[in-house]
């Protein structure tokens, strides 16, 4: 048969080497991982991956405005130095607060109720809310289509309810994650929808910033990335291209655990066979894991959102 794509139209491949063979070569979203082989924390780490990142701008996606992409982010250590300088409050020991990048209603009065009604349901879950802390951005790169669905940011902390700043029973790590996530949960499925709001990241180690933008758009949105008191072990990065979703500030990744690089085509029978097994699950990590369910949020970010919540 004649070559389908007969030069010059054919696709310019390297040669293989190593692992890589152009044989499997195919598009997608552009993925990466930068870290320190030993997991000393430095700003160059942070540095590398939002270089990295930028450097994928190609593998990410825009429609008909250049300036609204489909989207990008990052996920790094909870920078402890850096929060403990610019919030106004004083926060336990490294590890036993946990602190949430909060993507909350656009309109002011909206977002004052869901920081309410997310503060009611920490207290019920035995968490203290230690403060919140406003998000620094810049939106003047923003295309028109972004900055119209543009969400607020607010940084939520949070501590085990009871103990005094010092103390070391305190939960802290994992056991700390697991308290939030179930407060995580229930705030994206209680508050009603003109107070929605969506957490990329609520943890005691890790923290994301991402958003509806292109590569380059990450660090000017959010000039902490720029702040060299942000340091980190790891960079996990993200350039998205939507495939069988729109693009959204949500769904732009990397999610809580990982970023999704491909496609995939059975998002409503993956949530169908999740809710259907959520009568046989337990644990005994988690105190009325039912609160939490349904585990894959209806209409909620798709790509490994069943290997996120469950990697824990």
């Amino acid at each position: 048969m004649p070559d389908q794509y007969p030069a010059p139209h054919a696709p310019q491949y390297p040669a293989q080497f190593g692992l890589y063979d152009p044989r499997f070569e195919h598009d997608a979203c552009g993925v990466g991982f930068v870290a320190h082989v030993k997991g000393t924390a430095s700003r160059s780490i942070v540095s590398m991956g939002i270089g990295a990142l930028c450097n994928m701008e190609h593998r990410g996606a825009t429609g008909a405005e250049a300036d609204t992409g489909d989207g990008a982010g990052i996920l790094i250590q909870v920078p402890d130095r850096f929060l403990r300088e610019v919030v106004d409050f004083a926060l336990p020991a490294a590890g036993h607060y946990a602190v949430g990048m909060a993507f909350l209603p656009s309109d002011a009065e909206d977002a004052h109720k869901a920081m309410a009604s997310i503060e009611a349901i920490a207290t019920d879950e035995d968490l203290t809310v230690l403060g919140w802390r406003d998000v620094p951005v810049d939106p003047s790169t923003l295309g028109k289509s972004a900055r119209a669905v543009m969400p607020s940011f607010k940084q939520l902390f949070v501590a085990e309810a009871g103990q005094p700043l010092g103390a070391g029973a305190a939960a802290s790590g994992l056991d700390l994650d697991r308290k939030v996530f179930i407060a995580r949960k229930r705030i994206e499925h209680e508050l009603p929808a003109e107070q929605a709001t969506y957490f990329p990241s609520l943890s005691s180690r890790t923290l994301i910033y991402k958003g509806m933008l292109t590569t380059p758009q990450l660090s000017i949105f959010f000039p902490d990335l720029e702040d060299p008191r942000v340091e980190s072990a790891i960079a996990l990065i993200h350039s998205r291209f939507s495939t069988n979703t729109f693009p959204s500030w949500p769904l732009a990744h990397p999610y809580r655990f990982i970023a999704h690089n491909g496609e995939i085509n059975t998002v409503q029978g993956n949530r169908n066979w999740m809710r259907a097994r959520e009568a046989l699950l337990h644990s005994d990590q988690f105190r009325g894991l039912e609160r939490a369910f349904p585990i894959c949020t209806p209409a909620g970010p798709s790509h490994g959102s069943i290997i996120e919540e469950w990697n824990r």
